[in-house]
């Protein structure tokens, strides 16, 4: 069974910088056949993609709203998936969420995933002074 737990949201002020983490459990972020995402969902607004990425194929891809802010990155085993972000905007603020799918979904203007298997649960990011 795949499984997803996020952690390491939080309080964060104009600038600053946070790390996320998504432990996945029944696959490795490696596998061919799984591509991996974080997305986020802020209050009033659509759920949109951040990042999307094939671990094992190493391509990422990032929206253009957090492109040169945000890196995606595994550790060694491939259990677990980080979004380190930096220079944080109060636009950044949004529950983010990592997730698991069949493929990638890359368009001029969005960044996602094809048929997502799994959602972790979900940890809050305020960016606010």
């Amino acid at each position: 069974e795949v499984q997803l737990v996020e952690s390491g949201g939080g309080l964060v002020q104009p600038g600053g910088s946070l790390k996320l983490s998504c432990a996945g459990s029944g696959f490795t972020f490696a596998d061919y056949t799984i591509a991996i995402g974080w997305f986020r969902q802020a209050p009033g607004k659509e759920r949109e993609g951040v990042s999307c990425a094939s671990i094992g194929e190493d391509i990422i891809y990032y929206a253009d709203s957090v492109k040169g802010r945000f890196t995606v990155s595994s550790d060694s085993a491939n259990t677990v998936m980080y979004l380190e972000m930096r220079d944080l905007k109060p636009e950044d603020t949004a529950v983010y969420y990592c997730a698991v799918g069949d493929g990638l979904l890359v368009t001029p203007t969005h960044v996602g995933l094809n048929g997502i298997r799994q959602w972790g649960q979900g940890t809050q990011v305020t960016v606010s002074s």
